[in-house]
């Protein structure tokens, strides 16, 4: 173990380590013991700084948020942009890490980022028109909806990579062929269904969402 500055460890460093592992070699490998030979120091040395894992993962979580804030222009006067920037940024930060995305993307994090984007989410609606209780549901609508997402993207990853090709090919090949005459809808978009990418799934997602907000709030402005 490589001796070094007592005092020098800090919750930044630990949970940079601690990322690499748990991507690297799974959530079962991420133990203080593991964590302090990483670092080169005691595992209580970690245990200074989290008092457990479960606190270790949720600084995990909100470092995947800080790192999806940093890549949105919070000055964005246009509240739709400002959620779309936020939602799109989620989504790449939490898939670029999608073992801890698993393990945190379900959690309330209690953490400055997680606040940070509570805060800017409530915001980009009040400033579309909604307020009060129903502003609170829309915020919690819409960042489950984005970490859901990340969860369903991030559990993709664990599928074999050939058993995920089978399934997309199933598209242009058992949906193709499904007799009109049972599958008269089917039919109707079958030529389409292949062309419908993760893309396009998650940005009709957000915009159906965004739109119900935006026609929420008209008819909040009408009553």
């Amino acid at each position: 173990m490589d001796k070094r500055v007592r005092g020098s460890l800090n919750q930044e460093e630990i949970v940079s380590v601690a990322l690499e592992i748990a991507e690297a070699e799974g959530a079962d490998a991420l133990t203080f013991r593991r964590l302090g030979k990483a670092l080169g120091v005691a595992p209580t040395a970690v245990l200074r700084h989290f008092r457990d894992k479960d606190d270790l993962l949720l600084a995990l979580g909100a470092r995947l948020l800080e790192d999806a804030l940093a890549q949105v222009d919070e000055d964005e006067p246009d509240w739709r942009e400002r959620l779309l920037s936020l939602a799109r940024a989620t989504r790449r930060s939490f898939e670029a890490h999608p073992r801890v995305a698993l393990l945190v993307a379900n959690r309330t994090l209690r953490r400055e980022a997680e606040f940070r984007a509570a805060d800017l989410t409530i915001g980009a609606v009040r400033q579309a028109g909604l307020d009060g209780r129903e502003a609170a549901s829309v915020y919690r609508a819409v960042a489950d909806t984005v970490l859901a997402w990340t969860a369903f993207a991030a559990a993709s990853r664990a599928v074999a990579p050939e058993v995920m090709e089978r399934d997309g090919l199933a598209w242009s090949r058992e949906y193709l062929v499904l007799p009109a005459g049972r599958f008269p809808h089917i039919q109707a978009v079958s030529g389409y269904l292949a062309e419908v990418d993760r893309e396009d799934q998650f940005e009709i997602s957000i915009n159906l969402l965004l739109d119900a907000v935006a026609a929420r709030a008209a008819a909040a402005s009408e009553r």
